[in-house]
């Protein structure tokens, strides 16, 4: 579940950083115009009365001081705008910053459009002092990729960034901005295969610019280094491919050009020796996620399996695009305007309202689909959840944990104005916005929002519904692809509190099912202890409950042995999910 960004005031990162807020000025503005004062002789200077001589001002001097004495805030504009800096490496540096302190999330594109790029240069301005140029559409789109690849490869980097430090302590002790200039120039060279010599340059002017010009120095040094191994590693590759030619071309037999070279990789990365310990932190280091997670899944999965897993977290996301038919579109509708927009897409294979983008999410967004209320975005394995509750028309639903609001909004359509939906969530904020996504998808005759607590809610009202929804908090392991920062803070001592409060949801939301009526509970977690797990023992402490099988509401292939839904993400290419089907039978009184 994604929340709204919060603000965070800029602050030094660091005691030596206190000019960090000022802007840069030309140092032709503090020095004046020598030539265009007249010479007075001695004896008029040593002269308390004489009279002060004219001084005539150029008109191209007058109009530079006009300028260097802002009167409002265009002219403070015009003065702290540094055209040198690359505007989505600052951006993104400064975005970085925001997340690592818990100001924002791995994602810039959103319903708002170019008014979040807006947003972005605003926080540049007053972070670093200085503003950049407006972000164009190849601005935006390299903010997105450099900022999610930056935040996903964290640790790959961060291990290579150390390792070509002079020392340890020199990493530890680095400033906050710049570790994340530094993590920008590693990501845009190592991962999206950027000119070196200009990834080193505009990152040397971003942290000069940002910091002093001893920090430009430091990534000047790094960089090049990283730079040197990389150009070694392809000689070595250049060189081995030739030999192996060479090899197979004169059966050479003396000797196999598999032993000439046996790092063919010079990056100073881990292998994978050792015990299952020592094994599990080099692949925590080469794929880039917490030790606790890769451990954890090679017990579950098993290693290859594991590998699968994290290359797919790794990977770019993949949107899918709900038509909205509660306003009357069809998927053929939104296919048209896909194609007029020239946005390569695909037909969802499980789902008919459904359609897949790989890319070209911010043309969507500029051409107005999402506010328009034409299509929302929202994943397959969601919208499978919502087929396990199969609502009807005429059915009265309670959605709990409901905003932002995804699957209410999905459910509301499906009622075709006939039913009711109460969206219950303990977050004011995020169902405010969920009753905007009502208006804005005509569903507002169907969908009312409760701010409450649910087990307390549960507890004070008597209230019995057809189908109760819950989908519960959980440690989304599932949506590690879109959520490129999620995996960064989320600990393994977590899960103990997260399961705890699961079991006390589906209490409370159990409270809301009538005789005979459905409860769903679902996550976007793909680990058995919040899933399957969670689903047994809450059968255990109410047998009024049974598990009703998903096979007449899902395609057979996400459906387990014990009749729930999962979709892998390695298997299905969408998010994770679970979701288990639950009755209450008629013979147990409420």
């Amino acid at each position: 579940m994604e929340g709204a960004l919060s603000f965070f005031s800029p602050s030094p990162f660091s005691s030596n950083r206190s000019n960090l807020c000022l802007p840069k000025k030309p140092l032709s503005q503090f020095s004046s115009s020598r030539a265009s004062i007249p010479k007075v002789s001695p004896l008029a200077r040593s002269s308390k009365r004489t009279r002060k001589p004219d001084v005539r001002i150029s008109p191209k001097t007058a109009e530079r001081s006009r300028i260097s004495r802002p009167l409002d805030s265009e002219k403070i504009n015009i003065q702290k705008l540094n055209a040198e800096v690359s505007p989505h490496r600052a951006v993104s540096a400064v975005r970085l910053l925001r997340i690592e302190q818990g100001g924002a999330f791995a994602d810039l594109l959103n319903e708002k459009g170019r008014k979040a790029a807006e947003n972005e240069m605003s926080y540049v301005e007053r972070t670093l002092g200085f503003r950049t140029r407006d972000l164009d559409d190849r601005d935006i789109r390299l903010v997105t990729d450099v900022v999610g690849g930056s935040v996903r490869w964290r640790r790959y980097l961060d291990h290579l960034i150390m390792s070509l430090c002079n020392k340890e302590r020199m990493f530890t002790d680095m400033e906050p901005l710049l570790l994340q200039i530094l993590r920008i120039g590693f990501f845009e060279i190592l991962k999206l295969g950027m000119p070196p010599y200009a990834v080193v340059d505009e990152n040397v002017k971003l942290a000069k610019a940002a910091l002093r010009p001893g920090a430009g120095n430091l990534v000047n040094a790094v960089l090049r280094k990283l730079v040197s191994l990389k150009v070694r590693d392809c000689m070595l590759h250049t060189a081995f491919a030739l030999i192996t030619v060479l090899y197979f071309y004169f059966c050479a037999f003396l000797f196999s050009p598999f032993f000439l070279f046996q790092e063919k990789d010079s990056l100073p990365l881990p292998t994978l020796e050792g015990d299952d310990r020592a094994q599990a932190r080099a692949l925590a280091v080469i794929h880039s996620h917490p030790v606790w997670m890769v451990r954890r899944w090679t017990k579950f999965l098993g290693q290859e399996e594991a590998v699968r897993l994290m290359n797919w977290n790794n990977s770019d996301p993949c949107f899918s695009l709900r038509v909205n038919t509660a306003k009357g579109f069809k998927r053929v509708d939104l296919v048209n305007r896909l194609e007029d927009l020239m946005v390569p897409y695909e037909l969802s294979s499980c789902m008919d309202d459904f359609v897949r983008i790989h890319t070209g999410m911010q043309i969507v967004i500029q051409a107005g689909l999402l506010k328009d209320g034409i299509c929302s975005v929202q994943d397959e394995s969601a919208g499978l959840v919502v087929s396990v509750v199969g609502p009807q028309p005429g059915d009265a639903i309670i959605d709990c944990c409901a905003a932002p609001g995804g699957k209410t909004l999905f459910m509301a359509s499906c009622l075709r104005g006939k039913g009711t939906v109460m969206a219950i969530d303990i977050n004011r904020g995020r169902l405010r916005i969920l009753k905007e996504a009502c208006k804005l998808l005509n569903v507002t005759n169907v969908v009312t929002t409760t701010h409450a607590d649910l087990r307390l809610y549960a507890e004070k009202h008597n209230v019995k519904v057809d189908k109760v929804l819950l989908d519960a908090p959980c440690s989304g392991t599932g949506v590690l692809s879109k959520r490129a920062d999620l995996r960064w803070n989320r600990q393994l001592e977590d899960l103990e509190q997260l399961k705890h409060l699961q079991d006390e949801l589906l209490d409370a939301a159990s409270m809301l099912v009538k005789p005979g009526g459905i409860l769903v509970y679902s996550t976007c977690s793909i680990d058995p202890e919040e899933n399957e797990e969670r689903v047994a023992a809450f059968l255990q402490r109410h047998p009024e409950f049974v598990v009703h099988p998903v096979h007449p509401y899902v395609p057979p292939d996400f459906i387990t042995d014990k009749g729930f839904l999962f979709s892998n993400p390695v298997k299905h290419r969408m998010d994770g999910s679970f979701a288990a089907r639950l009755v209450r039978s008629l013979d147990y009184p409420c």
